[in-house]
């Protein structure tokens, strides 16, 4: 199955390259499901209990995955912001442990969207689940956008990546093998 990586930015906390604080997850477009999809393994650092992750770490990538699940139609210059998010904690998310983040378009249209997130342990469990609005990026958060939009254009799939991954032909883009990205800062 094909799944076409999403752009990333420099700074963001979440998926940020140049931030030595972040996470750097990666986001993949997955068609056959359509949904957008992350797999990660926390360590200890972000953990509020021991062996389980903060709560708060856990909404900020519920947070980021749903809110990415609006660039599945592959329309990458159309970013929302989260007006309200809703999270339920349905069980412990472990740290050292591969896991993985969904997430789904509810309703969209260009300037308001319903979406929802969750994350799963190995057998599919689900330890935490948001429903969020979203709502068009204003104007003061786009004029400081700045070199993160050469570093979002730059990791931006060209429209042939996009078109074979949709239509599962042979593809030069970047794909996942569900190898989880390990985060132990």
């Amino acid at each position: 199955m094909k799944k076409l990586r999403q752009p990333t930015s420099l700074g963001c906390f979440v998926c940020g390259r140049n931030n030595p604080f972040g996470l750097h997850l990666e986001w993949f477009n997955n068609y056959e499901k359509k949904e957008v999809e992350t797999t990660f393994e926390l360590g200890d650092n972000y953990a509020s209990y021991p062996g389980t992750v903060h709560g708060g770490i856990v909404a900020t990538i519920l947070d980021e995955t749903s809110g990415r699940a609006i660039l599945l139609n592959n329309d990458f210059n159309h970013l929302m912001v989260t007006l309200k998010m809703e999270v339920v904690y349905k069980h412990n998310t472990p740290t050292n442990t591969p896991l993985k983040a969904v997430g789904r378009v509810l309703r969209y249209t260009p300037k308001r969207a319903q979406v929802e997130g969750e994350i799963q342990l190995p057998d599919g469990t689900v330890t935490a689940k948001c429903t969020s609005l979203l709502y068009e990026l204003p104007e003061a958060v786009r004029a400081k956008w700045g070199p993160e939009e050469d570093e979002w254009t730059r990791t931006t799939p060209s429209a042939e990546e996009v078109r074979a991954c949709e239509h599962e032909q042979t593809c030069t883009c970047a794909h996942t093998d569900d190898t989880p990205t390990e985060v132990t800062k």
